[in-house]
């Protein structure tokens, strides 16, 4: 059986990070679930964890921020 994919399809949101190009500037990946499905933890290091599933899907410098795509 052959699964279609569109090409065009989002993710509903998008994680931004700091990125090591300096300050103002980020860098984006994308998400799997809603916004509110996921809880940001500030600290030495920021996590970003998946409330769902209970994934670590970001642990690193922060700030960080998810935003609707």
């Amino acid at each position: 059986m052959t699964q279609n994919h569109d090409l065009f399809s989002r993710s509903p949101s998008l994680l931004r990070i700091p990125s090591w190009l300096g300050a103002g500037v980020h860098e984006e990946r994308d998400l799997a679930f809603e916004p509110g499905d996921y809880k940001i933890t500030p600290g030495e290091r920021w996590t970003v964890t998946a409330l769902k599933t209970g994934e670590t899907v970001y642990s690193g410098i922060g700030p960080v921020d998810i935003v609707r795509a």
